[in-house]
């Protein structure tokens, strides 16, 4: 492993083994416990190990991850304001000790790298998200990762890099920090501005970064965020394509595209210093920090995360000792009269007529098929967009039906099936929960565990209908919000998802059960029974709510049917 001594007096880590050493490392992780890595995972630990994330030599200790969540700042006063650790498992946890060394795997199961164990601890993940991310709140896409997707379990601990994680899109465009510091030296770029995104590029967007870099007197890399990013983002291959047609509105050799696999936690203010940390190992000097960088957006009480120029004020506090300028920008508007953008700020809008179109309506009207203005965006942008993000009525769709037993589902899901195949023009398939059981979970049993990973299946197969433009209808009992949860998440950023609870009586599911298993879950006979043995977790914000003592099951269907209609996925 070596380290290289970078141009600020910092020093960019590369945590990867020499060649002679890598085979014998391949052999010793044969014979010890392997961890598969999440995706989030292997896009910390591409960034661990090729020095995007230095001086961070592994994932964090409990003493740095302690510092770091209550200070901004690694136990030896080091500004490092995000946590980077490695989340498992309580029984993989349980298998492991501390002085042990494990194998980190990608899915395919190749070997990443190898982590000896330094700390082994069960974190206070509430207070995790207060002091991280500002409040313990659902809404926050980082603080639903950390309560419904992280493991229980954090371990910490120094890393072997054995091989780099793989990527067959876009490799001309992956540079490692070296990579880039070096093409800047052979170019001659001194001054680099850096910008970040995680969205499609428009026209406001081209000027912001234009602008920035003539005000610096800099050469200007774009570089977006190709790891994770918030759910519902368009995906990464789409925005790159779209890079690529706003990069030739610049002039030539001023500007470069280069991509981040950054698993982003948006995390506003924390999470603007840690990407001009970021950008500081990549060989920039100065990077644009915009409004509400990084914000995730409103919380449970439709208020905003964060303030609009928090990040900005953070940065700016921290920029002396990153060794990076921030660059601020306030939003861009288009003046009619002047056929041009300027910063919100410069402008009469007394004298002149501002055009605005919001990131929410520029969605709306893809979805809907609507104009989109050139003054807005780029003909080639849009175009690669209405192929990413076709009208909602051309878009795959899921109907999720969930509640007790006994309660309609399967006979409202039937109903709607039959309305659905009258209409015509789309493939529709039944994901009924006890077809499902009988031909994908047959070795599954009723406990939670295995009732979890029925849900998740019906969940998988359903994202797949819809990413390819299916409708599909589930109807499963799906109990547990966790697991809806997740299902949601699923399917959500690939087409639509409508939650249908059927919120009938438990009294009255009784009442109709053939099978007798109501009976026999009070006698004792059936264990963990739904609604007797076992609860039923309530949805609290469904699509629809259905009870079937008001409703029959053709009412029931012709009201999803409303539904649809109302939201757009069907004319």
């Amino acid at each position: 492993m070596s380290k290289l001594i970078t141009p600020h007096g910092g020093r960019l880590i590369n945590l990867y083994l020499a060649e002679d050493d890598v085979q014998k490392e391949k052999e010793m992780a044969q014979e010890i416990q392997s961890w598969d890595l999440t995706h989030r995972q292997i896009c910390d630990i591409e960034l661990l190990l090729n020095g995007g994330f230095s001086p961070l030599d592994g994932f964090m200790s409990e003493t740095d991850y302690d510092s770091v969540v209550e200070n901004l700042r690694l136990a030896d006063g080091t500004l490092w304001p995000m946590p980077i650790t490695l989340d498992v498992k309580k029984d993989f946890a349980e298998q492991v000790s501390v002085g042990e060394t494990i194998a980190l795997r990608d899915q395919e199961g190749v070997l990443i790298a190898t982590l000896t164990i330094s700390d082994i601890w069960t974190p206070n993940k509430s207070n995790e998200a207060t002091k991280v991310f500002g409040a313990d709140d659902l809404a926050h896409p980082a603080v639903t990762y950390l309560h419904h997707h992280a493991g229980e379990v954090y371990l910490g601990g120094k890393l072997k890099g054995v091989e780099a994680p793989n990527h067959y899109d876009y490799n001309h465009l992956r540079d490692t920090p070296a990579e880039l510091r070096t093409k800047f030296e052979k170019w001659g770029w001194k001054r680099v501005v850096a910008f970040q995104t995680r969205n499609p590029m428009h026209r406001a967007h081209q000027e912001l970064t234009f602008r920035a870099a003539q005000q610096v007197e800099a050469n200007l890399l774009i570089q977006p965020v190709v790891g994770m990013t918030k759910p519902g983002d368009i995906d990464h291959y789409s925005r790159v394509r779209c890079y690529q047609h706003v990069l030739d509105q610049y002039p030539q050799q001023t500007t470069t595209l280069s991509l981040l696999p950054l698993a982003m936690r948006m995390g506003g203010p924390r999470e603007a210093v840690w990407h001009a940390l970021i950008r500081k190992n990549y060989g920039c000097t100065h990077f644009i920090v915009g409004r509400d960088h990084a914000g995730p957006g409103s919380n449970s009480q439709g208020e905003d995360f964060y303030g609009p120029y928090d990040a900005q004020e953070m940065v700016k506090e921290f920029e002396d000792e990153i060794e990076i300028e921030m660059v601020p920008f306030q939003m861009m508007v288009y003046v009619e009269e002047k056929a041009e953008y300027y910063p919100i700020d410069e402008v009469d809008k007394e004298a002149n007529t501002v055009l605005n179109i919001s990131g929410t309506e520029f969605r709306r009207r893809l979805q809907e098929g609507l104009d989109i203005p050139e003054w807005f965006t780029y003909p080639k942008v849009v175009e690669e967009l209405r192929k990413t993000r076709p009208p909602k009525h051309l878009q795959g769709f899921t109907i999720f039906f969930t509640g007790l037993s006994g309660s309609g589902k399967s006979t409202i899901a039937n109903a709607l099936l039959v309305k659905l195949l009258e209409m015509g023009g789309r493939n529709i398939t039944l994901l009924d929960g006890d077809v499902v059981r009988q031909h994908l979970s047959s070795e599954l049993g009723f406990s939670k565990e295995h009732r979890n990973l029925n849900i998740e299946r019906i969940g998988y197969v359903a994202s797949e209908i819809t990413k390819n433009g299916g409708i599909a209808i589930c109807a499963p009992i799906a109990p547990y919000t966790a697991t809806r949860q997740k299902v949601r998440d699923m399917i959500s950023p690939l087409g639509g998802f409508i939650e249908a609870y059927v919120a009938t009586p438990l009294d009255t599911c009784e009442e109709r059960d053939r099978k007798g298993l109501y009976a026999k879950a009070r006698k004792g006979i059936i264990k963990e029974f739904t609604g007797i043995s076992d609860p039923y977790e309530v949805p609290e914000n469904p699509e629809l709510s259905i009870n079937t003592q008001e409703y029959s099951p053709d009412q029931a269907a012709q009201l999803i049917l409303l539904k649809l209609e109302k939201l757009g996925f069907i004319k």
